[in-house]
């Protein structure tokens, strides 16, 4: 894709199933990889394996959910790069619990991590990109926040917000230079997706009842989203900002 050869990319949430082959496919174009995760370790193991195959990556540790923390995990980047061009925010959290049954701990952690995390990530962004003259935000939602999902009302609410909040930013900074564009995946084998089917309690039965939603017939393999995350970011979509597409083999078909 055109424009991302020595782009400077933050993912955060970087160390797990999407953002380690978001963070991947950005190397393999020769993009500038932070990969951003709480769990170090995680962040190292995808780093290292990029940099083994001729790749440029960093792992840094970063609590989204704390702002102080996440303006530093930025600052450091700057520091080592020079600047920020694009930002994927990834980081996502989620459980399987009927409103009814959940609790106000719960929703705290489900909107600070799927939520606040991301506004953290923007307010530490945004005035490097807009002092450089733009940049570009893809932001990873949800089909949950189209359409609903049983069992993830808070999780929904939140990735809606995050819709919602994307197409203002937009909004507001197109004449600016920056592009905020959102990719909402469906259901997809990642670490989160396996708590969630733990949480309901029957996970064999869960996971077939979506495979079976899906027209293309399967669940969604981390590696099936970075195609529109790097599409989006790329200079190929120069014209493209506050546009949400859905990668879930047609589970969600929105227009």
């Amino acid at each position: 894709m055109r424009g991302l050869k020595n782009k400077i990319v933050i993912v955060t949430g970087g160390g797990g199933g999407i953002g380690g082959a978001t963070c991947r496919s950005f190397a393999e174009q020769g993009s500038i990889v932070a990969v951003f995760d709480i769990n170090l370790e995680a962040a190292q193991r995808v780093a290292d394996a990029i940099t083994a195959t001729g790749g440029n990556a960093t792992a840094y540790a970063c609590d989204i959910t704390d702002h102080a923390a996440s303006a530093a995990a930025v600052a450091q980047v700057v520091a080592d790069h020079g600047r920020v061009d694009i930002l994927v925010n990834n980081a996502g959290w989620d459980v399987f619990r009927l409103f009814k049954d959940s609790t106000p701990a719960e929703w705290q952690k489900l909107i600070a991590i799927n939520l606040v995390g991301a506004l953290n990530m923007h307010h530490a962004v945004l005035p490097g990109m807009l002092a450089q003259g733009g940049g570009s935000i893809v932001n990873i939602a949800s089909d949950a926040a189209r359409v609903g999902s049983s069992g993830e009302a808070v999780y929904a609410a939140c990735k809606s917000g995050l819709v919602g909040f994307s197409k203002t930013l937009a909004r507001e900074h197109a004449r600016h230079g920056l592009r905020v564009n959102v990719v909402c995946p469906g259901a997809t084998h990642t670490a989160l997706f396996e708590g969630y089917k733990q949480g309901a309690g029957n996970p064999e039965k869960l996971e077939e009842a979506f495979r079976r939603a899906v027209p293309m017939g399967r669940i969604g393999e981390p590696e099936d989203l970075p195609g529109a995350i790097l599409f989006f970011a790329s200079d190929d979509a120069a014209f493209i900002t506050g546009q949400v597409i859905s990668v879930s083999g047609g589970l969600t078909m929105a227009g």
